[in-house]
């Protein structure tokens, strides 16, 4: 049976089906640990992080949507929920009625304080710890390029 032209190789396939499992592994982790410790999804989670990066804890929900990666409406799903649990606030803006803001509350602040040590720790036990330094750096390094081309798109 002859392979289509554009089937992954051996090892190709290897890093791919490697890169999916430990993906998804390391997600599931996180997972468990901030619905543990503080009631949020890795999603909710971002927009928290991304907020609480940003200046004066807001950003307009299409800048926060770019920020964290996501679509307008799953942004504006994610954001009602965190909204309804007091962690976050929107508002609007006087002078273009069109921007929404997203802004951190001091709650949602002292709910990310709260969770960010155990998200660091899972991220060291899943994949820091295992890996060398200098496969730490070629990691970052290759991922890096990946995430920079589909960026470009």
């Amino acid at each position: 049976m002859n392979q289509p032209r554009d089937a992954l190789a051996p090892r190709e396939l290897r890093a791919w089906m490697a890169f999916l499992a430990a993906g998804h592994l390391i997600d599931h982790e996180i997972e468990r640990q901030l619905k543990r410790e503080g009631g949020l999804s890795h999603a909710e989670f971002e927009v928290l992080v991304g907020l609480s990066l940003a200046e004066g804890n807001r950003l307009r929900m299409t800048d926060l949507a770019r920020v964290v990666m996501v679509s307008k409406s799953r942004l504006t799903y994610q954001v009602t929920q965190l909204e309804r649990a007091g962690l976050v606030r929107r508002t609007g803006n006087e002078t273009d009625r069109r921007s929404v803001w997203a802004e951190l509350t001091d709650e949602g602040a002292q709910v990310l304080a709260k969770v960010r040590p155990g998200h660091r720790r899972v991220v060291r036990e899943t994949l820091i710890e295992v890996l060398a330094p200098e496969e730490i750096d070629v990691l970052g390094d290759a991922l890096g390029r990946v995430a920079d081309r589909l960026r470009e798109r």
